[in-house]
């Protein structure tokens, strides 16, 4: 009798043990067969919108250097000159918040060759450098500004920038392209394999950007120079591209 029942409860034990094997090799079956199904329910595609764009905004920066013996009096004939310059530019159009100072110094000048008691170089005067930035938003101007400065004393001008005011709003263009573009690009696909698009499941952007701003050719002026005539200035255009990858689910 005990033998009988030792017999039954392990034919059910090793039952029970195949069943779960059974049921763990199924189960695994069926995610992997579900997994590879869905696998092939998918497609990614690449696609790139590209706009063409104007600068409508250019900036420039000029300055004024001076060198005398007397700090005081190199400052105030900086400042002057400096001051004369910015109501120039205001006077052909370029609104106060457009203007700002980006650099002012003032520093000795030192001869080298001669020490005093304590060993320092001797101060033969003084050299001071201030610099404004100016954004100009009439690019019809901006031959003008840079003609007449030079008049002024300005004797160093850093060069013209050309850019866009709102770039965003040229990189929402081009972005709406690109996704565009994508799935027209998944649409033929998927119709010339037998089957339709359902759904975006995932998408990502890369590379593109921001535009780059266009430089000019920079001028530099000797003091006292007077500018003849107004240079001839071109903002012309930019490209901004965007690139998207899109993953779709198919039907």
């Amino acid at each position: 009798m005990n033998i009988d029942i030792k017999s039954r409860n392990f034919f059910w034990a090793v039952l029970n043990l195949t069943m779960m094997v059974v049921l763990v090799l199924g189960l695994k079956l069926l995610f992997t067969g579900e997994l590879s199904s869905n696998q092939e329910r998918y497609i990614t595609v690449s696609a790139e919108g590209e706009v063409i764009v104007v600068p409508d905004i250019a900036k420039l920066s000029f300055s004024v250097v001076s060198e005398g013996q007397n700090s005081d009096t190199i400052q105030k004939e900086n400042n002057e000159k400096v001051s004369q310059a910015i109501t120039f530019v205001k006077g052909e159009g370029v609104d106060d918040k457009d203007i700002k100072t980006a650099h002012y110094n003032i520093s000795p000048r030192y001869n080298y060759n001669y020490k005093s008691e304590t060993g320092e170089p001797q101060i033969i005067g003084y050299r001071m450098t201030q610099t404004v930035s100016v954004t100009v938003r009439d690019l019809e101007a901006v031959a003008g500004i840079l003609g007449g400065l030079p008049e002024l004393g300005i004797n160093q001008i850093q060069g013209v920038s050309f850019d866009i005011d709102d770039p965003d709003s040229a990189l929402n263009d081009a972005r709406e392209e690109a996704f565009d573009k994508a799935r027209d690009k998944a649409e033929i696909m998927a119709k010339q394999n037998g089957t339709s698009i359902k759904r975006v499941v995932t998408f990502s952007e890369g590379n593109g950007g921001y535009p780059i701003p266009y430089y000019a050719k920079a001028e530099s002026f000797d003091s006292g120079v007077v500018a003849a005539q107004a240079p001839t200035i071109e903002a012309g255009s930019q490209e901004v591209t965007v690139n998207v990858s899109v993953t779709y689910e198919l039907r």
